[in-house]
């Protein structure tokens, strides 16, 4: 695909993820002060402490963030990210301070979690456009290209403080355990973007007649896959090993298989969290 399409597109997922973010934000987190994760979430926090709006100050809190990141996250993805965190900000103010979008709910179940599902989606919609939407991201790559601190723990611990400064706000530990919930819902969501629905395993079996059982494999179930070739742990035996990747809908139907062939065959089954290639069954 041409570089101008791809460019193209990514802005495209940026501005979308950006407007589905908002809705999150304004119709159901901000209503009931409950606080995501990151300069959202801390942008939510400061609005309900300084009546500020929210927009305004996730780009306050970003800017300190934006100005040093072009050296860290290359030129191109800190100008997305920055086009990420202005649309943003504009969705969400014009949503609530211009529009006076409602608050979706006032139920504080249905809020965390419909807040967390549009966050979530939002965010991996601006992720697939190889942007980001600031904050954590942005420090996490920092400190590792300086240390050796994963990104993961940062974000965690970004988190972890905005939760805590939420229930120390808001006067309400409940707050602060819906925060988390909402949190959480959010990076199953981006997940759920980024990979796309988990309908594959990848699975491991091993046989005293591995050869028959994959031709058995090959021939009743019209499944390809892979001999891996190697030794125990003693060197003195073969333990080769079939590697295959099936939907989880046939997975009791390669189990039976397995079992009728060698009952003491050993079978792993495992998430496939991200396919690339062909989707049929290899």
């Amino acid at each position: 695909m041409p570089k101008v399409k791809v460019e193209f597109y990514n802005y495209i997922y940026i501005l979308i993820g950006s407007f589905i973010t908002a809705i999150g934000v304004v119709g159901f987190l901000v209503p009931n002060k409950i606080a995501t994760g990151g300069t959202a979430g801390l942008s939510i926090i400061l609005h309900h402490l300084f009546h500020l709006p929210t927009g305004i100050l996730m780009i306050l809190i970003n800017i300190p963030l934006l100005s040093v990141s072009v050296k860290y996250l290359g030129k191109q993805f800190a100008y997305r990210t920055i086009i990420a965190i202005i649309s943003i900000s504009i969705f969400v103010d014009l949503l609530a301070e211009i529009i006076q979008f409602p608050a979706l709910s006032n139920n504080i179940l249905l809020s965390t979690i419909y807040g967390g599902i549009g966050i979530g989606i939002g965010l991996g919609l601006i992720f697939k456009g190889d942007a980001s939407a600031g904050g954590g991201t942005i420090i996490a790559k920092i400190l590792m290209s300086k240390t050796s601190v994963k990104p993961g723990d940062v974000i965690l611990a970004l988190d972890t403080f905005v939760v805590i400064l939420a229930g120390i706000v808001f006067r309400d530990i409940e707050l602060a355990l819906w925060s988390m919930i909402s949190i959480f819902v959010s990076s199953k969501f981006i997940d759920l973007i980024l990979t796309g629905r988990k309908q594959n395993k990848i699975v491991h079996i091993s046989s005293t007649n591995l050869e028959q059982l994959k031709n058995m494999i090959s021939s009743e179930m019209g499944i390809t896959g892979t001999v891996i070739k190697g030794d125990d742990l003693h060197y003195k035996n073969d333990r080769n090993i079939i590697f295959l990747s099936i939907s989880r809908t046939r997975i009791i139907a390669l189990k039976n298989l397995v079992e009728e062939h060698d009952p003491n065959a050993y079978m792993i089954v495992l998430e496939a969290t991200e396919l690339l290639g062909s989707s049929r069954e290899v």
